[in-house]
């Protein structure tokens, strides 16, 4: 096996006096509640519109990292803040989550989205697990409840397809839930959402798993069967792929369940393959599978989340394999990602970077980048090189 001292004391430089200190300096309102995700480069603050899935992610990160090795006082004041905060203006009549807020926290875009209930859940969750409060595992349970109702009928009202439109089973929510699972197990000690995990895991390796491509599908027909007559059927997203397959691999080690481990370990090895440039490196944001014209313009950026979760997958599968392929993986994925999005001036990673890997733009967050992402792969890394030491 290989050595990580040096990677891993590089990672913990970075997470700890780099990321982190941007957003516990730069994210917290301290007038009106809640945080400020908007952050331009600097960490000053453009925009103050308060993102649902953004602000319930700085909750639970913050509140995990509060659980960690590193632990500060100080990060679960910050997500106990948070949490009271979007839990008094956040929720709508119906007892799900808006998707934003205005920064005082009046509803100013509605409750669409059922990731919006996911974050709260695994929010709350996380808060429960540092704290011991009952009060977070109500909200909790409540936000996991609303979230499976909805899976059916994402959108429910909001939906804008007509009946002309192609049913379709979407990956992310499959592959949230196959997390989110995990998420409430380790943070509730609770076995009430092991068959609804089960059966996430299950349909994203069952349906969206192509053997033949050696891909994950974003949307796939209703029965399983693939759609390559469309631009929406023929979208591969390698950073979802890569994203779900360290969650499959997360939930089969704790099964031990060996042919798991192996069809996802596969399935990381395809997508990377799949994804990456050959020309510039990175990883695509999104390709069609048969190479044609993409319905998204931007399909060739490299974009920060897509290389966060590449590397956590290369490094879960490289424990559980033993396979020295998953550790160029990562080897390549950490070069390339240290090379292109650190900011060494201001700290932080920036988001948005064209084919070439310049950035586009120099925010650190927004309406998608929160405090999430970056420091999650750093620390689940971190963790995966010590058990592998």
């Amino acid at each position: 096996m290989a050595k990580f001292d040096k990677t891993i004391i590089r990672y913990e430089k970075e997470l700890l006096e780099s990321v982190i200190p941007f957003w516990e300096k730069n994210c917290v309102d301290r007038e009106m509640g809640g945080y400020f995700t908007s952050l331009d480069r600097d960490g000053s603050v453009y925009d103050t519109e308060k993102y649902m899935w953004m602000q319930w992610r700085i909750v639970y990160m913050f509140a995990t990292l509060y659980m960690s090795e590193y632990r500060k006082d100080s990060w679960l004041d910050i997500a106990r803040d948070g949490y009271d905060f979007l839990v008094r203006h956040g929720k709508s009549g119906d007892g799900g989550y808006y998707f934003a807020l205005n920064r005082r926290g009046e509803p100013s875009m509605a409750p669409y989205s059922i990731f919006s209930d996911c974050f709260a859940a695994m929010g709350a969750a996380a808060m429960h697990k540092a704290t011991g409060e009952k009060k977070y595992r109500v909200e909790a349970d409540s936000a996991m409840r609303t979230y499976i109702s909805r899976m059916s009928s994402p959108k429910g009202r909001w939906e804008k397809s007509l009946p002309g439109k192609q049913k379709r089973l979407s990956l992310a929510s499959y592959m949230i839930l196959a997390n989110l699972g995990s998420v409430m197990k380790e943070c509730l000690g609770t076995e009430d959402y092991d068959a609804d995990t089960g059966r996430a895991v299950d349909t994203v390796m069952e349906k969206f798993w192509n053997e033949e491509r050696q891909v994950i599908f974003e949307n796939v027909n209703q029965d399983g069967t693939f759609d390559l007559d469309s631009c929406e059927g023929r979208i591969i997203n390698p950073g979802h792929g890569l994203e779900s397959m360290w969650f499959v691999l997360q939930y089969a080690e704790g099964r031990k369940d060996a042919k798991l481990i192996d069809k996802a370990c596969k399935a990381v090895s395809g997508l990377y393959k799949f994804g990456t440039d050959p020309v510039y490196g990175g990883i695509y944001y999104f390709m069609d599978v048969l190479g044609k014209p993409h319905i998204e313009l931007q399909w060739d950026m490299k974009l920060w989340w897509p290389h966060n979760e590449a590397a956590i997958a290369a490094l879960f599968a490289y424990r559980l394999s033993g396979k020295d392929e998953y550790l160029k993986i990562f080897d390549d994925v950490d070069k390339w990602s240290w090379e292109h999005f650190r900011d060494p001036q201001y700290g932080e990673w920036y988001a948005y970077l064209n084919r070439r890997g310049e950035p586009t733009h120099y925010h650190k967050g927004g309406k998608w980048k929160t405090f999430f992402h970056v420091p999650r792969s750093l620390l689940m890394c971190i963790n995966q090189m010590k058990k592998l030491q």
